[in-house]
């Protein structure tokens, strides 16, 4: 069968691998769409190499069809799913907790061991989750992510009436703001790439770019000088990080989403003059994934209009270099039965 395979820095070839056979705990899903990610494109840099095996199949961002099931299953053959790629170990103080997606021995699928990009895939039964057919596989792909969001949002803990800022507007900040506006919050997306910027424009929210309209001043006149609620730090950056706590009002809350490559400074002074609150945000829980998939399948969240390419799997060498070229990109999906 078909698979992508990651060989090193910048290097993805097709290649023809023995189809995988599921164990008792597994289900083998037929792939039909799966999604490239900001993390995919970490491995794809090399930037991930001291924690990945290669050869790699990359992939975490998914939906499909059961094609195989182990005997007394609670799934059937037919059944379309998404994968929650987070398999836990079960027993460390995290897991015991029951924080089990910040495992401290955490196997992510598709990072440290097979993912997605195949035709066909073995995934833990117990990490499934049904999708309805009011969901198309390219909707389904965008499940993990709009689960990333949905966390985040409830991390946040938004109430009707907030004032947020989202800096990042690439699919997991649109995703936010989709999200937060849901659970009553108003919003400003600030990002620097014109193409995102019209995006999220043509989706209803009030946008800001830094390198044209200074941010600060923005949010100040926004809010009366209050300053915001909620500030989502999506884009990973150092000067997202500068920027968040100028942002923030008197007790706001700092998300925390952005995966930032090497500590930024941060200003504490301010967190202890305006007694800020910092949230961390990784992945998501089963309930997001749950809540994900009904915001979608409603229509009440339109992740499909994030979808800016759709590439068999045999060029998904390409996909990553629309992600590398940044540009007029925001999802790019592999169609792995094609």
């Amino acid at each position: 069968m078909k698979a992508s395979v990651y060989l090193g820095p910048e290097r993805v070839e097709l290649r023809d691998i023995a189809e995988p056979k599921p164990g008792d705990d597994e289900v083998l899903i037929k792939v039909a769409r799966a999604g490239l990610c900001g993390t995919d494109l970490h491995v794809y840099q090399g930037h991930m190499d001291q924690r990945v095996q290669i050869p790699l199949v990359m992939g975490h961002e998914m939906c499909g069809e059961i094609v195989g099931v182990p005997k007394d299953a609670e799934f059937k053959v037919g059944d379309r799913v998404v994968v929650e790629p987070t398999v836990a170990c079960g027993a460390c103080a995290a897991c015991r907790r029951g924080h089990r997606h910040i495992c401290q021995n955490l196997d992510f699928l598709g990072i440290d061991s097979a993912g997605a990009f195949q035709a066909f895939w073995n995934a833990p039964l117990d990490r499934l989750h049904r999708v309805p057919d009011a969901l198309d596989d390219d909707a389904g792909a965008l499940i993990e992510p709009l689960a990333v969001a949905v966390h985040d949002v409830r991390r946040a803990k938004v109430e009707l009436g907030d004032r947020a800022v989202v800096i990042g507007g690439g699919p997991i900040g649109i995703l936010i703001a989709m999200a937060a506006r849901l659970d009553g919050a108003e919003v400003v997306i600030s990002e620097v790439n014109p193409f995102r910027l019209a995006k999220a424009r043509a989706l209803g929210f009030e946008v800001v770019n830094p390198l044209e309209t200074d941010l600060l001043a923005y949010t100040e006149d926004w809010t009366g000088g209050a300053g915001a609620d909620l500030v989502f730090e999506v884009s990973g950056s150092a000067p997202g990080a500068k920027i968040m706590t100028e942002l923030a009002r008197v007790r706001g809350t700092i998300v925390l989403v952005g995966v930032h490559a090497e500590p930024p400074p941060v200003d504490l002074q301010r967190f202890f003059w305006r007694e800020l609150h910092l949230v961390g945000c990784r992945v998501y829980e089963p309930i997001d994934f749950e809540r994900a998939i009904r915001l979608a399948a409603s229509g009440a969240v339109d992740v499909k209009a994030l979808i800016t390419d759709t590439l068999p799997l045999d060029d998904a060498a390409k996909g990553f270099e629309q992600m590398v070229a940044g540009g007029e990109v925001m999802k790019v999906l592999l169609d792995c039965q094609a």
